[in-house]
């Protein structure tokens, strides 16, 4: 057994260890990471031959994080791992990112990377790990690779920059990345921030370029160790005859097309019809194996016409497929307050991109409960992203939500939670937003954080500053160096173009960012500039959508519920449940309020919801009533419970009963009781006159709060009657 270890050491204090040869064999690479008790093992099989007609990278990443790993059973009924949770999806997308550019554009096997973490601990979070045990495993596999890449989190932590930070440090973070890149240049970035300038994201991605330096250079050490032969595959060779043949039927139609600056389904129609009869007079005489086999490469090197045309357009004219300049933004119409039951919802237009967005308010039963290996706990905000077939003009069956969209979906929920006060005092719901795309042309996850802010404030929540989203492009010449930044990408230029990068924040700086690239990184120089291109256009947005809406509404949706807290003793839980949750259950009954009780920092926390104003305070008065405890002075509505000799015992707080002697109903004197006229279940008004300090016993009055309407004289005459009576 040949086993190989390598040794990463970023600086952090938490040496990362890697080994190959010992487990896995069989697989093309395997790698087994460890950091601290955190243990990954990567690997990555390629298949041997190409599908038919594959004419792209058939890569496929899976993360997972194994239960066992940190002492847990699976949550629900069949206590198993079962398909991806959105966490594992979303850290899955994190590595896929990072590792897709760097295969060759002509290698188009099958290649699967499998990342699970059969151990973890807090201080060594495997997500920001889980990149450098997938690069490791490619680097030493012998699979084409333009490799290795480096990935790690970096986080500003009390104002300093931290390299893969523990998930309890993260929680104080101001800024939080995810950084993947080789050789000085970066590959993918994806994080959230408290709202802070280009500046310092900036910084934050060069302090961990240092660290992904190291982590290269340790990953080449190991490959060359393991010194595997690189696996042969079949190349793409030019046809150059041809090549000219394409260029030479389609190339000024490609280019005419261009310049009309036409809409996306027509110049969609008027692409593929140069297409079609590029491929018609090409293939017109073949037999069909040969026909298909030239319209393979007719297709690519029309692609690659168009791609090239299209680019240059752009880098020597400043110009766009739809007549833009590089900074323009497509023309952008809002509405709110669309839907009447909702408790808020907007419309975000922008060019041919559209999102319909709800926001609905719900109680503490709402919360999203979290259940992953390591991540526990419960979530206040929350926000879906749907992609319907009919917001391309495709038909495309409704199913369970894909990749991307539980990807965009977290793009928009990182931009905008950081807004959303957590505060209960100040923001006592659980929220969540639905974007629906209705129309998509590039950006829509953008269309979604601003329609998304807009439905918020629709609903009268008081979020801390409006946050809008931008999508940047990038189209570069490596032979010359020219690059040109475009601003507010279709689908098209997203597709032809070497970047997609999404900004999202508020005027004041950055809440949220993802980067994706089709080339093999670009400079801190691009980026900056990217960044700085990116806030002019996130702030011109911003104040198209300010428009319509300046400021959250005043009061909330007359449909959403109404919520208030009660602070109780922990000792008064079991009161307010009752047996069997009988006292509860009953106040949901009469009231029609909801009810949810906890303890917390030993507090108990009383939850009551409500649709209208009158059950709440009815809901509220009774769970007061049980918690209350008797304060001498107090003046009490109280229920007459039994009838003795000297007096009645009376209910003047849930589960709290005193006398009222016969002298203390009234002024007048009664012979007996049943002179006073009381009886049963009569509800009188009383005043807490004493608390016996021995027995606790309750002393009540309701003469006391009755107005002696009889004069001194009166008072001597009666007596001398009396007197002279006897």
């Amino acid at each position: 057994m040949n086993v190989i270890t390598e040794t990463i050491d970023i600086g952090n204090g938490k040496p990362i260890l890697l080994e190959t040869g010992r487990l896995a064999k069989q697989a093309d690479g395997a790698v087994l990471l460890r950091c601290g008790d955190t243990v990954i093992l990567a690997t990555v099989v390629a298949s041997k031959e190409v599908r038919p007609g594959t004419d792209f990278l058939p890569l496929s990443v899976d993360y997972q994080e194994k239960f066992s790993g940190t002492g847990r059973f699976p949550g629900g009924f069949l206590k198993r791992e079962g398909k991806l949770s959105d966490y594992e999806i979303l850290v899955s997308r994190l590595v896929d990112r990072a590792l897709r550019p760097l295969f060759p554009d002509d290698f188009h096997h099958d290649v699967q990377v499998n990342v699970v973490v059969f151990s973890a601990d807090e201080n060594n979070p495997p997500e920001s790990l889980a990149g450098v045990a997938a690069s490791a495993a490619v680097a030493v596999s012998g699979i084409p690779f333009n490799g290795p890449m480096g990935e790690l989190r970096v986080a500003i932590i009390n104002n300093q920059f931290v390299l893969n930070p523990s998930l309890s440090d993260l929680e104080h973070a101001d800024l939080e990345l995810i950084v993947a890149g080789k050789d000085n240049s970066v590959l993918m970035v994806e994080g959230e921030m408290n709202i802070v300038s280009e500046k310092t994201m900036l910084d934050a991605i060069k302090f961990a370029s240092k660290g992904i330096e190291i982590i290269c250079n340790s990953l080449r050490n190991l490959s060359q160790k393991v010194n595997k032969p690189v696996m042969a595959y079949e190349k793409r060779v030019i046809d150059e005859n041809l090549w000219k043949e394409v260029e030479a039927l389609c190339a000024d139609k490609i280019q005419t097309v261009i310049e009309k600056a036409l809409g996306k389904d027509e110049r969609k129609k008027e692409f593929s019809a140069i297409e079609e009869d590029c491929l018609t007079k090409l293939t017109e005489g073949l037999t069909e194996e040969e026909a298909a086999q030239k319209a393979s490469k007719i297709k690519f090197y029309y692609h690659e016409i168009h791609k090239q045309l299209t680019r240059e357009y752009a880098l020597n004219q400043g110009k766009r497929l739809d007549g833009r300049g590089l900074e323009d933004i497509r023309p952008i119409w809002c509405e709110v307050g669309l839907l009447p039951r909702a408790h808020g919802s907007a419309i975000f237009t922008r060019g041919e991109t559209q999102s319909l967005s709800t926001c609905t308010l719900g109680t503490k039963e709402d919360e999203q409960e979290i259940d992953g290996a390591l991540i526990t706990g419960f979530k206040r905000f929350i926000l879906h992203y749907n992609f319907p077939g009919y917001s391309t003009g495709e038909v495309k069956p409704n199913r369970a939500p894909g990749r991307r969209e539980i990807g965009h979906g977290n793009l928009a929920e990182r931009a905008l939670k950081v807004v959303v006060p957590m505060d209960e005092a100040i923001n006592p719901y659980t929220i969540r937003i639905v974007s629906d795309i209705l129309e998509s042309n590039g950006s829509s996850s953008m269309a979604t954080v601003c329609a998304g802010t807009l439905a918020l404030m629709d609903a009268g929540i008081k979020i801390k500053a409006p946050v809008s989203g931008i999508a940047m492009g990038l189209i570069s010449d490596t032979k010359t160096g020219r690059f040109a930044v475009l601003s507010d990408i279709l689908g098209d230029e997203d597709h032809l173009g070497d970047m997609d990068f999404k900004v999202c924040g508020t005027a004041e700086g950055i809440t949220a960012c993802q980067m994706d690239l089709k080339v093999t990184g670009i400079s801190f120089e691009t980026m900056e500039k990217a960044l700085e291109q990116a806030k002019r256009g996130r702030i011109y947005i911003l104040n198209e959508m300010l428009k319509t809406i300046q400021e959250p509404r005043a009061e909330y949706s007359p449909y959403a519920p109404r919520i208030e807290k009660l602070i109780i003793e922990p000792s008064d839980i079991g009161a307010v449940i009752g047996t069997g949750g009988k006292v509860v259950q009953e106040i949901t009954k009469v009231t029609g309020a909801k009810i949810t009780i906890e303890e917390k920092d030993n507090k108990g926390l009383v939850y009551v919801s409500a649709t209208n104003q009158s059950s709440l305070e009815q809901a509220l008065k009774w769970i007061r009533g049980i918690v209350e405890k008797p304060v001498i002075g107090e003046i009490y509505d109280a229920k007459v419970i039994s009838i003795v000799d000297f007096g009645a015992f009376v209910e003047f707080l849930p589960g709290n009963q005193g006398l009222l002697h016969i002298s203390e109903i009234d002024h007048k004197r009664f012979a007996s009781m049943k002179d006073t006229g009381l009886k049963v279940g009569d509800t009188i008004t009383v005043k807490l006159i004493e608390i016996d300090p021995k027995t606790g016993k309750y002393k009540l009055s309701r003469k006391a709060l009755i107005k002696n309407t009889a004069s001194p004289q009166n008072h001597s005459q009666s007596k001398v009657k009396n007197l002279n009576k006897k």
